[in-house]
């Protein structure tokens, strides 16, 4: 802790994918690489957020 009391800068995240520290270019990835490994996870379903399904989306399917 820096004597002085000045605040030191907060430490960037890691890379999700590698966990190397990120590249500005790139944030919050360390490269085009890995920012287009998590792009193609997106994309070919590999991550998915859960969801609910719950009584009322059913009642907006039928008519009244």
């Amino acid at each position: 802790m820096p004597v002085d009391g000045a605040k030191s800068a907060p430490r960037a995240r890691p890379c999700p994918i590698c966990g190397k520290p990120p590249v500005e270019a790139s944030k919050p990835f360390c490269s085009e690489r890995c920012r287009d490994v998590d792009l193609n996870r997106w994309l070919s379903g590999s991550y998915a957020i859960p969801a609910r399904e719950s009584d009322e989306d059913d009642d907006m399917d039928q008519p009244k």
